[in-house]
């Protein structure tokens, strides 16, 4: 139960955070943690304020209290990943984000944060091996990759995430080809035994009749073809229902992709 002395002190650090006084926003969120120190989003402001600052020590320390005080938070790991990148502990910042998503895998601003620092952990990487490198020469040469990419003025880091994206979206986009083209063959299959066994009906009893067995012909009660008739129009709908369920999971998975993409050139090409 909130303290609603403590929510007022939180909507005047909000309104101090949104005319980016910061300063004056500290002041009411550490107010508002005097009186409900159990209360995250507190800490979570006063992260963002530092943050604003660009104390980042502070801003992580208080991010680490939002997630102490409530692990299933999920802003506070998103608090302390950027806190920790701008620090340039990148890895750090890595574990943190793995951490959300444990708790809410699919959180898309957890997933574009953890791209990002990807590629800036990549950039930081490669700006220190061609500081440290003692040919000039080879620092010179343009890189392969990067007459080979789509986007050349991007940041060679983010191409390359670009790039795997790219990989990962041909593959998943082939698998929900193959994926359609069988729920097709199991509606063909369903249908042509339904068809089957509604011609049957219309045959007048019979005890024995031939069931195709390949490219072969096996002498049956009628009964028994029934029954298999029935069992396949069973199998087959199950069959197309789980098809179905993994062609839905194969094209949200196609449009998060594609919309990561998206997200990753934007963001590159605005910086």
């Amino acid at each position: 139960m909130t303290n609603p002395e403590a929510e007022e002190k939180k909507e005047l650090g909000n309104k101090a955070f949104a005319a980016k006084d910061y300063d004056e926003a500290i002041k009411h969120y550490t107010a508002a943690i005097a009186l409900d120190s159990k209360n995250c989003v507190y800490y979570s402001n006063r992260s963002a304020c530092y943050g604003g600052k660009k104390d980042w020590t502070s801003a992580a320390n208080d991010a680490k209290e939002c997630i102490k005080t409530d692990p299933t938070f999920i802003k506070g790991y998103y608090r302390l990943a950027n806190a920790q990148s701008e620090q340039e502990q990148f890895d750090a910042a890595l574990s943190t984000i793995k951490q959300g998503l444990a708790i809410e895998p699919d959180n898309a601003q957890l997933q574009k944060q953890q791209r990002l620092i990807k590629a800036k952990r990549s950039s930081a990487k490669r700006a220190e091996q061609e500081k440290n490198s003692t040919s000039t020469t080879t620092a010179n040469q343009p890189s392969p990759s990067n007459n080979l990419s789509p986007y050349p003025n991007l940041n060679p880091a983010i191409q390359k995430e670009v790039a795997d994206l790219q990989t990962q979206l041909s593959t998943t986009t082939k698998e929900y080809r193959t994926v359609k083209a069988s729920i097709l063959m199991s509606q063909k299959s369903k249908r042509s035994n339904e068809l089957t066994k509604s011609e049957l009906e219309q045959i007048p009893t019979a005890d024995k009749m031939y069931r195709g067995v390949g490219k072969m012909f096996m002498l049956q009660d009628r009964k028994d073809v029934v029954e298999y008739l029935d069992r396949e129009i069973e199998r087959e709908t199950k069959s197309e229902g789980d098809l179905v369920g993994k062609l839905d999971y194969l094209e949200r998975r196609i449009k998060s992709m594609q919309s990561n993409i998206g997200e990753l050139t934007k963001d590159a090409a605005s910086e």
